[in-house]
């Protein structure tokens, strides 16, 4: 049994190299993306498992899937929008994620970016540089004396509520689902109760058509002056353009964003002595009040073994059985 894997860093090798030990299966990894030109690299072997941001839309990365004996794809990702579900299912493909590699490191990231702009770091670290090290003006505010809205109280959202429940934070929570677990920790309430009352509003939720710009103008309008954004979840799910106008008009306070729309062209990549061609990115970069990180929620130890680890599970389990527990798309039986 043979496994290919896509998009490879370093800092990924020691948890597949541990994984092959453990199997006995042999796992060969590359740092490329899985696209129109390295689908010739996945002949001659048994499964694959890629990470990226870039959409995989031509068809013919399907076929050629297919055509070299694939029977899945794998994603070491929570989200899975980068595929074409659709052509993944016409071409018998069980298209799998990993949607709770470690709740805790991207629960942990909203929590530590809304203490940063509660207590009004950046804008702390702003005057330090210019060494200007008054502190006249800035005064925080106590996490206890404020009010978190989740919007997505799922794996991640559910872990963020109990950290700022523990921090002494009133919480309220908006999601389709509702959950006996967390009754002790939060409240839930409707979305335009939720953006109304929430000092902090961080997002939780995956991307897909119902929540493509879930937070948009009308949604700022509803949120107080002095009330944060945090998201960690998808770039999409906030219209930036709408953003950008909520802080430039001071609608809202700050923001602290680990996703963008368009970040496959600038995060996780050098651009010291380059000119940024994306707009919405210089925009959001010149204004005081927003933190932003590049889409790091999830780069911690724990999760980065777990998203090796969890992946290659999925693959090894789909050619001995048939089926995972994190399949994402619906596969005739008779394209198995």
């Amino acid at each position: 049994m043979k496994i290919m894997m896509f998009s490879v860093r370093n800092d990924e090798e020691a948890a597949i190299q541990e994984w092959a030990e453990k199997t006995g299966v042999q796992v060969d990894v590359n740092q490329r993306e899985l696209d129109a030109e390295t689908v010739k690299l996945t002949k001659g072997y048994d499964g694959i498992v890629i990470q990226q941001r870039n959409h995989i839309g031509d068809p013919n990365v399907y076929e050629a899937l297919e055509e070299n004996g694939l029977k899945q794809l794998a994603t070491r990702t929570a989200g899975y929008d980068m595929i074409d579900l659709d052509q993944a299912s016409a071409h018998g493909l069980i298209v799998t994620n990993v949607p709770a590699y470690s709740p805790n490191s991207v629960a942990e990231l909203a929590v530590t970016q809304a203490m940063r702009l509660i207590r009004n770091l950046e804008l702390f670290d702003e005057r330090g540089r210019q060494q200007d090290f008054r502190w006249a003006g800035l005064m925080a505010r106590e996490i206890r004396s404020l009010t978190v809205g989740i919007i997505g109280a799922g794996r991640i959202g559910g872990t963020a509520a109990r950290l700022f429940k523990g921090l002494g934070a009133t919480v309220i929570a908006n999601d389709i689902a509702t959950r006996d677990d967390l009754r002790d920790v939060l409240t839930y309430v409707s979305k335009e109760e939720l953006l109304q009352t929430a000092d902090v509003v961080t997002l939780h939720v995956p991307l897909m058509e119902s929540t493509a710009n879930l937070i948009d103008a009308e949604a700022f309008a509803l949120m107080k002056l002095d009330a944060v954004l945090i998201n960690a979840s998808r770039g999409p799910v906030v219209d930036t353009d709408a953003l950008i106008t909520a802080l430039k008009n001071r609608q809202i306070a700050g923001a602290a964003l680990d996703t963008l729309n368009g970040e496959e062209h600038f995060f996780n990549q050098d651009l010291r002595g380059k000119e940024i061609s994306n707009e919405q990115l210089k925009a959001l970069r010149a204004l005081p009040n927003v933190l932003i990180t590049p889409h790091i929620g999830f780069y911690t130890n724990l999760a980065v073994q777990n998203m090796v680890e969890i992946s290659l599970n999925d693959v090894l389990a789909i050619l001995k059985t048939g089926r995972s527990e994190h399949q994402v798309n619906q596969v005739a039986v008779e394209n198995r």
